[in-house]
């Protein structure tokens, strides 16, 4: 009983987290991290009630661990450039890491059924999310909830557009992984399919030309999976409902779209043109963060350092500071050195192979199915962090925890075993 409290709290928090601006402000990701700590404490009860510790073991736990040892030495070896900007990030990676953990162990234990409850309120949750995003951009002037004040380019209750987006790519794939095995034989399946359109419409909506080709990827790899592992019996009516939710998206947002924001989603692939940071500039700033990594090879300048480090090394004249170089990969590499890329590169090989595995087989389970959906949301973020920074804003980051964890755990799950 008590860890079935847990799963709902842990979506509970999940769900609070990008209401509070993608928990960005440090009174935000503190609470975050108070969250999580509690969901530790729920889940390390829940083992005691039982008599016995089960930990659901997945390869990806020895390379998060490293990684955080990895921070933790910059820390404490004074090998950090900015040594309280280190702190912070460590904090933050290490809420990520227990998100990632705890999600694996909650949701290893449950059934079936409380998969597809927890499919249908994300479900849920995006639509409520896509109609709120939606209606502030279109009575609301750059006003996060009608009130709150931004220099940024604004998108629901996130102040920058992108992040929402980053948000949604995540959601809208466990959103219609979650309603698509029950399609052809439930009545409620239908009409949660119906309500899927609203998120994917505000995303484009929101003018993020990174979520549009990141949902874009999502649909051609979805489509593969499908063409190529999917029962035969469902191939024709999951070919007929995404196409018909493509084209029932587009109009939507074709409709709704003000001539700005088509323009903008337009000038896709112009690196010069933008009315905020242009492509070109992200890959100037990629390219600098990469001198920084040429200088500190080994151990970066520490984790969360960027923004102090990255004014030596700028090598254009720009009006915006730089917290983040819009590229997570190059950030990662400047801040964590050879050691920091290496961890991530294993632990990305091992997150596409448990993905990976079996999908055939998987998908003919609706569990399979939102597991799937949630690794679909991770490519599309994986994506996007290409031109963006999506995994340092906090909420995303719990989001493609859980997703990460959801995608990756075998049912069943290897288990250690600890009887009281």
């Amino acid at each position: 009983m008590l860890l079935r409290s847990a799963r709902i709290f842990l979506l509970g928090t999940l769900f609070a987290a990008p209401l509070a601006l993608g928990a960005v402000q440090p009174l935000a990701w503190g609470v975050l991290g108070v969250a999580v700590a509690v969901l530790l404490l729920l889940w390390g009860v829940g083992c005691v009630l039982e008599k016995t510790v089960r930990v659901y073991w997945s390869p990806i736990y020895l390379s998060a661990a490293a990684f955080l040892a990895l921070a933790a030495v910059q820390y404490a070896g004074a090998l950090t450039l900015d040594r309280a900007a280190t702190k912070e990030a460590l904090c933050k990676l290490a809420t990520d890491v227990l998100v990632f953990f705890l999600a694996g162990q909650l949701l290893a234990v449950a059934a079936g059924r409380e998969w597809r409850k927890m499919g249908w309120a994300i479900t849920l949750y995006a639509f409520a999310m896509g109609l709120f995003a939606t209606l502030q951009f279109f009575s609301s002037h750059n006003l996060i909830y009608w009130s709150i004040r931004s220099p940024g380019y604004t998108f629901g209750p996130y102040v920058n557009h992108n992040h929402y987006a980053g948000l949604m790519e995540m959601l809208v794939p466990l959103a219609v992984a979650g309603v698509l095995p029950g399609i052809r034989k439930d009545a409620s399946a239908v009409l949660l399919g119906f309500l899927v359109l609203i998120p994917i419409a505000s995303l484009l909506l929101s003018g993020s030309r990174g979520g549009l080709v990141s949902l874009m990827v999502e649909v051609l790899l979805v489509a593969a999976l499908v063409f190529l592992y999917a029962p035969r019996r469902m191939r024709k009516t999951a070919a007929a409902v995404g196409a018909s939710a493509i084209f029932a998206a587009a109009l939507l947002f074709f409709w709704m779209a003000p001539r700005p924001i088509v323009e903008r989603l337009a000038t896709m692939a112009d690196a010069t043109k933008s009315p905020e940071v242009t492509l070109a500039e992200r890959a100037n700033v990629a390219r600098d963060a990469l001198r920084i990594f040429r200088d500190r090879p080994w151990v970066g300048s520490g984790l969360g350092s960027f923004e102090t480090v990255f004014p030596k090394y700028q090598s254009f004249p720009s009006e915006f500071t730089w917290d983040h170089a819009h590229n997570d990969y190059a950030e990662a590499l400047a801040e964590t050195g050879a050691a920091g890329g290496a961890l991530i590169l294993f632990a990305l090989g091992l997150f596409f192979w448990l993905a990976g595995r079996n999908l055939r087989e998987r998908l003919r389970h609706s569990v399979g199915w939102i597991q799937v959906g949630a690794a679909l949301g991770c490519c599309g973020l994986l994506v996007h962090s290409f031109v963006d920074f999506n995994l340092h804003i906090p909420a995303n980051g719990a989001w493609f925890a859980t997703c990460a964890a959801l995608a990756t755990l075998r049912t069943p799950a290897p288990l250690i075993e600890l009887a009281g």
